[in-house]
């Protein structure tokens, strides 16, 4: 079955022209929405993945009505793919995984991003280890200073629970739990 994907940015813009183009088509079912192509969770764009099945195809006008940008556009086309469904863009005919073609150029930018995520997770990793090398604690700063780990240690020992230290300290009971392993 054919599904289709429209979409606006704003109120003030229509996707009359969108649904007509895609309904002439084969669309069966159009779905509409108006939200920023910048954000990744469209709640139209969530439904039409979840009702794709093996064999259908999922089709938009251009391909920047789906995604802004490379990442959300490949997680997009990794989604509907994991569904054994096709994906074609009117606007932009190389963009068809329905045909050879254009099944290898989304192979190419899929190794094209992957290779970008391993030279950022590489950098990053480089980076961290600069910091630490200067000084830098990484994470999240410690709830309790010293001298209140001490004593909230010196209370479990006197036979007060987890939870009204806890309470006194405004932390998770997890935090006191931890301070005794």
């Amino acid at each position: 079955m054919k599904y289709g994907y429209a979409r606006v940015s704003t109120d003030g813009q229509s996707v009359t022209a969108q649904v007509a183009q895609l309904t002439r088509a084969g669309c069966k079912k159009v779905f509409r929405e108006t939200a920023s192509g910048a954000q990744t969770d469209r709640a139209q764009l969530c439904k039409v993945l979840a009702v794709l099945d093996a064999g259908d195809l999922l089709v938009v006008t251009r391909l920047d009505r789906l995604a802004r940008s490379t990442r959300d556009l490949l997680n997009t086309f990794a989604a509907i793919t994991d569904r054994k469904a096709g994906f074609r863009s009117l606007g932009d005919t190389w963009a068809d995984t329905t045909t050879a073609q254009g099944r290898l150029m989304l192979t190419v930018l899929g190794g094209l991003a992957e290779f970008e995520r391993e030279l950022i997770r590489v950098r990053t990793g480089e980076g961290r280890a600069r910091a630490v090398a200067r000084g830098v604690k990484l994470g999240r700063p410690p709830k309790l200073t010293p001298h209140q780990k001490k004593e909230a240690l010196r209370r479990l020992e006197a036979g007060e629970t987890v939870r009204d230290i806890a309470l006194t300290y405004n932390v998770h009971n997890s935090t006191i739990s931890r301070l005794v392993g």
